[in-house]
């Protein structure tokens, strides 16, 4: 599901892998997540690895949802951090807006996002979309 290569948005002290082709659904990200960080050493935390499987598939799923679905998923470690990036082809900015309590209309994902990830940025790349990258402590 995963190949590894070399990315220059990742240092050379990280780990870099690439979900081969992009997620078409949720269960996609969440599998290449779980398959990335089952091959590192040291293994992370468990609280790491399900907080990156979970911030993938919200991720995911707010690009299919609402950018027009996922153009690259990768993801990174050092010895501090582990990271998910996805890029979409929307250059809309993810909005945080009031959850709906019937669960028809969401609304917990990117709230939960900002809480989980130590970092999250917002890359703009004009109108040819953007990309968004997480950061969580390993």
């Amino acid at each position: 599901m995963t190949k590894q290569c070399a990315a220059p948005d990742f240092s050379a002290e990280e780990v870099f892998s690439q979900a081969a082709p992009p997620p078409l659904r949720a269960s996609d990200a969440r599998e290449a997540a779980a398959d990335f960080v089952a091959g590192l050493n040291p293994a992370p935390s468990a609280r790491a690895v399900q907080n990156l499987v979970l911030l993938s598939s919200e991720l995911v799923t707010n690009a299919i949802r609402y950018a027009g679905g996922v153009t690259a998923l990768s993801f990174g470690a050092d010895q501090r951090a582990l990271h998910v990036r996805v890029v979409d082809p929307s250059p809309t900015q993810p909005q945080c807006r009031a959850p709906d309590l019937t669960g028809r209309t969401g609304g917990f994902g990117w709230p939960m996002v900002l809480r989980l990830a130590s970092n999250v940025t917002v890359h703009r790349h004009g109108s040819r979309g953007k990309t968004i990258l997480a950061t969580l402590t390993r």
